[in-house]
Order: C-alpha cells, then structure tokens, then sequence
C-alpha cells in the first residue's frame, strides 16, 4: 500500500544498538506530504518534562458507569477491581480444583461477564501451516458461567491479515457487553454486536490499520454508545458508534498519537460532563463523550503507551514505558536537526538510512520513518529527540474540576516513579495501595495518594514475564504470569503470597472476576474457580 502524508510509524525498542533494520524504499515524498508530518510533529517539540505543581482544585473520581459485572477489559471501569458480591473470592486455585475447565482455541482477550454467560475472543488457525502465516478464523464465542458448557461461537469476517508482532494475537482486544449486547473488536475487520444468543445485530468495518504491533485496545459500552481508540502509524483516532445500528456518532482525531493500544476510562468531574481519558504518546487526553471534543490534556506520558488508566485517590494512575534508552539514568540524546544535516549528501533536507549521522540513530530508523517512505524530515527528526527524551514513568495526575481546558500539567501531576516500570501490564488501586508489575516480574507497590514505595521485589520462585495486568477482590490481589503461574498477594501491599498455583500453560489474557468466581484464561483453556457461596 502506497503511504499516505498522515502514515506514522512507531518508535519502538530496537533489539540492539548495533541491530541494522533492512534498508528501505528511497521513495521521497511530496512537498505537501513533508509539510503536513511536519506540522504535527513540530508541535511536540515542547510535550515532555513536565512539572509536578503544587496543590490544585480538584473532583473527586467517581466510577460512572456504576457497573456491577465484569463488562469489558479489566472489568469496571478498567479498575481490575471486582465489583461487590455476596460471594467471597477464592483463595485456592489449582488448576485441578477447578469447577469447570474448557478448551479454548487461542486468544491475547479476557473474558468478559453479564448474568450467566461469559464472552471472549479467540483465533482458530487453519492448519499448523496456517497457524505459522496467520491464516485462520476470527471467532466470538459464549459459555455458561455455571458450567463452562459453549453456547454459541460465531466467526467474523477477515477481508485481510494485518501483519502483528509476534507476542500479539489476531484476537487480542477484549470484548464488551452489557444488558442486550456484546461487541467485539477484531483489528483484521472492525467492530461486530451480537445479542446473547448469539444473533448478530450489526457490523462496521474499520481499517485497514497500520501498528508495528498490531491492534489491542478493546472497546467499552456505555449508555448506548461504544467507544474505541485506534492508535497506528497514521489516522490515529478515538471513535464513537452507536450500540443500536454500529452507526458512527464522532471521530475525534488523535495527530500526535503514533501507536500503541490503550483502552481509554470513563470520568465525570462533579457538576461536569462525561469524559472519556485516553493515555497515548506524550499525552493523557480528555475528550467529551457527547462530541469527542477534546477537552483538557497532560504531558509527561511514554511515546509508547499500551496500559489502561485507573481512577482512585483523587487521582489518575498510568504507566508507560517506551524502550531501554527511556529508563532513569540511560536516556541518549539526540543531535539537533541541524548537527544531523551534516550527512545529507544530496542535499534535499531530508535522511535516509544511510544519512544518519550515527549508529544509534540508524538503528531506530525503521520506527521514526512515520511517512513510511525511506526518508527522515525535520518533524520526524523532532519526534524521535522527544521520544528519545521521554522517560518511562508511573504518573498521578490530579483530577480537574468540571470545566476545565487546555494543558494540565503544571498544577496536575501529583508525583511520579521512573523505575522499574510496565510496558504492558496496568496498575491496580485496592485499599489506598496501588500495585504495579513490570513486564520482567518485579513488583513494586505505593502508598497511592503520596506515591511512597511500600515494598518492591521479587515473589519467591516466581521467575516470569509479565503481560497480564493484576486484579484484585477482596481476597486479594490476582497476579499471572506467562508461563502460566498466578499467585495471590494479601491488599496491604506486602509481596508474601497468600496462595500460588501452577497451571503449566501460557497466561497472556488478564483474569477476570464476578461474583465470586475467578476466570483465569491460558493459551488453551478456560478456568472457573468458585469461591465461597455466602449463606442467606
């Protein structure tokens, strides 16, 4: 496909400084084109080093979805916090204690939960050959929550194969649901609704989509609307469509977002209209629900943004790690656009691979070419020394009171913590604790409100990536690792398990948690642990 003036590429984490990425097309783009990429990303020349002011006004956060189920990804309001239950959480959870376990075909989503059926996504390869080029089925399916019995699964149309890093999946993004409906996202098609039965209401084709790591961010349902971010290389944008027809309501453009996959929360300040909060490169955005106007912002943020914000506290928490060379300590500067024009040697302003003026630069070419055409101009050269200024970072920000416009960020940012920070797992807020893991199994918690370290390390023989993001219930907080252990750790923010099990399969989908039942879901299957039924 021919590149477009808005086509973006992202700056991801190159394998080495001395890995060479292939040499690209010498296509030079068009004067117009060079102007429009310019013009966005020179504005980010002055997005990052944000400063934590002092004391402001502030609403306290609410929850306005006031969901009671498990109804998207990482459950109400993306908080990874169970909704309240009569039944207490399991605190035993063996693989072989299950209440039911059923087999699954494979999928980067969580289940998602409304009265007694549970929804999830899943990519059924062809063959084992198929399996290795991507060829295979897109499908949704439902089971019943009390005995893990499939109701109904249903395949999607896939009009393409959109080419995805290897850790993520065809079927990653996380459905939605509520009362009447449940949607679903497939980034080789679009959104598609069912009713619970499995009748298919309606589908709207997006795409096609252009993310170095392929599409993740699932979509949410409220009040009769769904809405999605789309973060690629190039047309970023928020969407809004209505949950009747699949009609779209608003697009909301997202210039400066150049991947990544977070899925957004919801908030309504007192006395304020409902915002839809949306992290993505250099920004934490708010945008009205009604018109997607985007309201207020805060700088600070990863180039690279993949996990889900949580509200608590007064505030706002979220992660984001972009590479290496963004950690505390190990930031690379990069020369200026002018100290790097010294290897233009046809002299058109613009670099290609070979023009590079070091190494390094050279290395992260692939990712900051945004017009994806074999040429670097000033605006794509501005991108890369901001990301390359940026640093990984946990932030709180302040939540504003009802009216509020325009950049944040000086009287907002409560506190930040620049070390050992996710890429991929979401915080979780449980009891005035906010709990992170990163991507390498070290976890660290924080009293939320002062961002005080209470505890950070290691869990015993729990040597393991991380993708999952961690939940909690009253029990405690649920955390899975890769290679497919969970454990269990009490709400005070001590990193003593309280239970541990071993399932010998994959976890990369984060568990879920509704009225007392833990699903824990792995490459292969489907796990229901019950806990205790409390009497009437």
């Amino acid at each position: 496909m021919k590149p477009t003036c808005s086509a973006r590429r992202s700056a991801a984490q190159p394998l080495s400084r001395r890995a060479r990425p292939a040499r690209l097309s010498g296509r030079r783009r068009s004067p117009a084109c060079r102007h429009d990429v310019r013009s966005v990303l020179l504005a980010l020349v002055a997005t990052v080093a944000p400063s934590a002011g002092g004391p402001a006004a502030a609403a306290p956060p609410s929850d306005p979805t006031g969901s009671a189920t498990w109804d998207r990804f990482r459950g109400p309001n993306g908080s990874g916090v169970a909704p309240p239950s009569r039944n207490a959480y399991a605190t035993t959870f063996e693989p072989g204690r299950a209440a039911w376990r059923t087999a699954l075909p494979a999928g980067h989503s969580s289940p998602v939960v409304s009265g007694d059926r549970v929804f999830l996504t899943a990519f059924a390869p062809d063959t084992a050959a198929g399996a290795a080029a991507g060829a295979g089925e897109l499908l949704t399916l439902a089971l019943d929550l009390e005995s893990g019995r499939e109701l109904w699964r249903r395949v999607a149309p896939r009009p393409r194969i959109e080419e995805i890093d290897r850790r993520n999946g065809p079927a990653a993004a996380s459905p939605a649901v509520d009362a009447e409906r449940v949607v679903v996202f497939f980034g080789d098609f679009g959104l598609i609704a069912y009713d619970h039965a499995g009748e298919e209401l309606w589908r709207t084709a997006l795409g096609p989509f252009s993310n170095l790591y392929g599409m993740g961010a699932s979509p949410i349902l409220h009040q009769g609307r769904v809405y999605i971010a789309l973060d690629q290389h190039g047309g970023s944008h928020l969407l809004c469509v209505d949950a009747a027809d699949g009609e779209v309501i608003w697009r909301s453009e997202r210039p400066t977002a150049t991947s990544g996959h977070s899925t957004p929360v919801l908030w309504r300040p007192e006395g304020g209209r409902l915002q839809l909060l949306v992290p993505g490169s250099f920004f934490l955005t708010s945008y009205d629900t009604g018109t997607g106007e985007r309201l207020w912002w805060v700088r600070g943020l990863s180039f690279e943004m993949k996990s889900t914000p949580v509200l608590g506290e007064g505030l706002l928490y979220v992660n984001g790690y972009g590479s290496q060379f963004n950690e505390e300590g190990q930031t690379v500067r990069a020369t200026s656009w002018s100290e790097a024009l010294a290897g233009d040697s046809d002299g058109d302003r613009l670099l290609s691979a070979d023009e590079m003026p070091d190494d390094f630069s050279r290395d992260w070419f692939p990712f900051n070419d945004l017009s994806r055409d074999g040429v670097l101009d000033e605006g794509e050269w501005t991108y890369f020394r901001n990301a390359m200024e940026t640093r990984n970072n946990l932030m709180a920000i302040r939540l504003p009171a009802a009216g509020a416009r325009g950049d944040l960020t000086r009287d907002h940012v409560a506190w930040q913590y620049f070390r050992s920070v996710p890429q991929l797992p979401s915080p979780v807020l449980a009891g005035g604790v906010l709990l992170m893991v990163n991507d390498r199994g070290l976890v660290t918690s924080f009293a939320a409100a002062s961002g005080e370290v209470l505890q950070q390390g290691r869990i015993d023989d729990f040597v393991d990536s991380v993708y999952a993001s961690p939940v909690a219930s009253p029990a405690g907080i649920y955390l899975a690792g890769r290679a497919g252990e969970v454990v269990l750790l009490p709400r005070d923010g001590s990193l003593e398990p309280v239970a541990r099990a071993d399932f010998g399969e994959t976890i990369v989908a984060t568990p879920a948690l509704h009225d007392g039942v833990l699903l824990v879901r792995t490459d292969a299957a489907l796990y229901a642990f019950p806990g205790v039924t409390a009497s009437r």
